[in-house]
């Protein structure tokens, strides 16, 4: 098992919307060493941070686990969609994604708190924020965990 920080806009997506819906794919992922990470490396079982970006209170707000490994985007065929690509081949699909199911809900960890916690220095998070699609070592989860109860 592999852990994960997945960064979503709450006004778009939010820890709140996967709990209603249980399990939701993860799409709209337009970035290749994201989409990359999501095809290659992202399994079913492994753990995820929800994390809330572009927002007031930015931080991981919850975890899901992957609960279907990836598989073609059919929002890239669709040209109502936003997330749309023309230059997608049905034959050879561009992008993809994943499903994730909810697990639960954690008192927001900010970015800020994040970044003042010593032992996560080296997070993807802390040095390469803009990634939507990060890996987190099973040590930085764990302190992540225990900044719960800070």
């Amino acid at each position: 098992m592999a852990y994960w920080l997945f960064k979503t806009e709450p006004d778009t997506f939010s820890i709140d919307t996967l709990r209603a819906q249980g399990t939701s794919c993860w799409e709209g992922v337009r970035n290749y060493q994201a989409r990359n990470l999501m095809r290659d490396e992202v399994k079913v079982g492994d753990k995820v941070f929800i994390y809330h970006s572009s927002c007031k209170h930015v931080g991981v707000a919850g975890i899901a686990t992957v609960s279907r490994e990836a598989y073609p985007d059919p929002y890239q065929f669709d040209p109502e969609s936003p997330y749309f690509d023309p230059k997608s081949d049905p034959d050879n699909p561009r992008w993809i994604m994943v499903d994730v199911s909810y697990e639960q809900h954690l008192p927001l960890i900010s970015l800020a708190s994040i970044k003042a916690n010593p032992e996560l220095s080296e997070m993807v998070l802390v040095k390469r924020s803009r990634l939507s699609i990060q890996p987190v070592t099973e040590t930085e989860w764990q302190a992540i965990l225990a900044m719960m109860n800070r």
